[in-house]
């Protein structure tokens, strides 16, 4: 049975975020908002929660999956990233974009895509999620929230709580944070949009 956190969306209690963080820890899975919708994450090393949160989404690995950072100091523990590059990425985050980069040694074989040894990363501008992650002091590997029988992402923590309270530890009632998902940029060769969402695609001169 999953617990259940209200957290304050503009003033985030640091007692539930320490006990999410120890959830997340001890390999559990957690729904929590970002500033696009909410998502599924779960410890980035715990082989056994990522393939929960795949058969939750009934997606295999050539879904990308996302790590979520705090901040863009991460970004180049865990993918390639050149100054150019650098430098786009600094512009748009935090913000609703995940973007899609060459992944370094530091990212477990079985999180990247099979074939290009791509993932997904990405900040979101979001309190309660910048706040976990600060806390948590590494990225959590995610995607959205979004069931195989739904055409949208899930928006309300309660209908989730419904849904899902057998299948996730942790589900963090952070209110609405919309159903409209991130822009995907593919920045592996050039910069190319994978799916318009969010995030403005004209930053990028797209």
């Amino acid at each position: 049975m999953a617990q259940f956190f209200a957290i304050h969306p503009e003033n985030p209690q640091e007692r539930l975020l320490k006990q999410a963080a120890e959830i997340i820890k001890q390999g559990g899975i957690v729904v929590y908002p970002t500033d696009s919708c909410y998502a599924l994450g779960c410890h980035l090393g715990d082989k056994d929660a990522m393939e929960r949160i795949l058969r939750i989404r009934q997606i295999d690995q050539k879904h990308h999956l996302t790590l979520m950072c705090a901040d863009l100091s991460e970004l180049g523990t865990y993918a390639k990233v050149d100054n150019s590059q650098f430098r786009q990425l600094k512009a748009a985050t935090p913000g609703s974009y995940t973007f899609i980069l060459q992944a370094t040694k530091e990212v477990p074989n079985r999180t990247l895509h099979p074939k290009r040894k791509t993932i997904g990363l990405r900040v979101p501008d979001n309190k309660i999620a910048l706040a976990l992650l600060q806390e948590l002091g590494e990225p959590l590997l995610s995607c959205t929230l979004m069931l195989p029988e739904d055409g949208e992402p899930l928006s309300d923590p309660y209908e989730i709580r419904d849904r899902l309270e057998h299948s996730v530890d942790l589900i963090i009632d952070g209110g609405w944070c919309g159903t409209e998902p991130t822009t995907v940029i593919d920045m592996t060769d050039g910069v190319s949009l994978i799916r318009e969402g969010k995030g403005d695609k004209t930053l990028f001169g797209l």
